[in-house]
């Protein structure tokens, strides 16, 4: 028994695996050998079009391929660079956070990778010209009640600058803080609201 299979077949399942990640709210790792094939059976569908004299139902069911597998493999990279975007925001704009950690860092592709240093480069051109007066990376999901905020520290962050002075960071101390100094540090995760 032969293994049949249909034009689009690979893009398909590019879109099932960007389903899933939807579905389960994770990033999966980046499928190359599966985006690999995809761009191959592209190239040879694009070789079975070139020279065609006329208009034949093989003809139109080739150039329909191609262009769904195109659909696909843009749907694909569409949704990897928006769920890139959401960890970006979700950290804050901390990109060494993100860039740090293995587990993400092991899911993404190169050029993930400079889309990611790009994006925060451009997060903070923009952000350079008014940081003074608003600070685009703060999470708006929750307004602030309080201007200070009773933290515990999780993860030892070493000394941080604030208005008021430095302060020493180590794992298990409590702190009342303002939360403009320490906003970016909650996000993060190196403390958590007490």
């Amino acid at each position: 028994m032969t293994d049949t299979r249909q034009f689009g077949d690979l893009a398909t399942q590019l879109i099932l695996e960007s389903r899933r990640s939807t579905l389960a709210d994770t990033l999966l790792k980046y499928n190359d050998n599966l985006v690999r094939s995809v761009i191959r059976e592209q190239r040879d569908l694009e070789k079975l079009t070139e020279g065609a004299e006329e208009v034949s139902p093989a003809l139109l069911i080739y150039q329909t391929a191609i262009i769904r597998n195109k659909r696909c493999l843009l749907a694909y990279h569409k949704h990897r660079m928006d769920r890139l975007r959401d960890m970006y925001w979700a950290a804050g704009g901390a990109l060494p956070h993100i860039l740090s950690s293995q587990d993400i860092r092991s899911k993404l592709s190169p050029h993930e990778v400079d889309f990611l240093r790009q994006y925060s480069s451009s997060v903070m051109d923009y952000r350079a010209e008014f940081s003074n007066e608003l600070d685009i990376t703060a999470s708006i999901t929750h307004p602030p009640k309080d201007l200070h905020v009773l933290v515990r520290v999780v993860r030892d962050c070493g000394v941080i600058q604030t208005e008021l002075g430095s302060i020493d960071f180590q794992k298990g101390q409590r702190f009342m803080v303002r939360r403009a100094d320490i906003e970016h540090l909650i996000v993060q995760g190196y403390l958590e609201e007490v």
